[in-house]
């Protein structure tokens, strides 16, 4: 995806980015993923976003750059947590990403959250290994490393396709996109019955499979 695909706002990019690759290559390891699960934090009038209320601190920074950086933090002090920023430099909004499925990599997503081969996964293990924002930073290698990074770099990117041997493998073009309100925000108020996490219908990989 180039940089103007990042220039819209919030919701929009939410919706867009599912069913692309997101790519996350490291130590001559690639890893791919299919985007099935969005939020939309939109900036200094959301009670649930981190900038609610213009709130610029060190932790917040990248949501205030150019759309197309990466906001990494930290929840429960142990699990992380990705954001990519959305819409223009100075307008603070962003798409958590909330799950994804596994497409390419799948021993080395399995050593990373389980230290384990695949084949060796418990079916819990299995519906379990991608399918919410702190779960996929673990299989995918994800951390603070990365935060206020380009997505547009080669660390960490999204795409329209990806490589199996010499073979493209395209996204779908479209995807069917369900609604609901966003999960483990009940301290913002009104806020918290948005409908502005977006999900791909009857993924297993998501991580609440109901819609508003």
């Amino acid at each position: 995806m180039d940089k103007t695909f990042f220039n819209q706002d919030g919701i929009n990019l939410a919706k867009q980015i599912l069913g692309k690759y997101l790519i996350r290559n490291y130590e001559g390891k690639i890893i791919v993923s299919k985007i099935v699960e969005t939020e939309s934090y939109m900036g200094v009038n959301d009670k649930g976003a981190h900038v609610y209320g213009d709130k610029k601190t060190e932790r917040t920074k990248p949501l205030y750059l150019d759309g197309g950086h990466i906001y990494v933090y930290l929840i429960y002090g142990m699990y992380y947590c990705l954001n990519i920023s959305a819409n223009i430099k100075g307008i603070p909004e962003c798409v958590l990403i909330r799950a994804v499925e596994p497409m390419k990599g799948i021993e080395e997503i399995s050593f990373n959250r389980f230290k384990k081969e695949y084949k060796d996964l418990s079916s819990y293990q299995k519906k379990n290994i991608t399918n919410g924002p702190g779960k996929l930073c673990m299989a995918l290698n994800i951390d603070k490393s990365l935060n206020s990074k380009s997505i547009l770099g080669n660390e960490l990117y999204i795409s329209d396709f990806y490589y199996e041997g010499d073979k493209k493998i395209y996204s779908e073009d479209n995807v069917e996109i369900e609604s609901s309100k966003r999960i483990n925000i009940d301290y913002a108020e009104e806020a918290k019955d948005y409908l502005w996490r977006f999900f791909i219908k009857n993924s297993k990989y998501v991580s609440v499979n109901k819609s508003n």
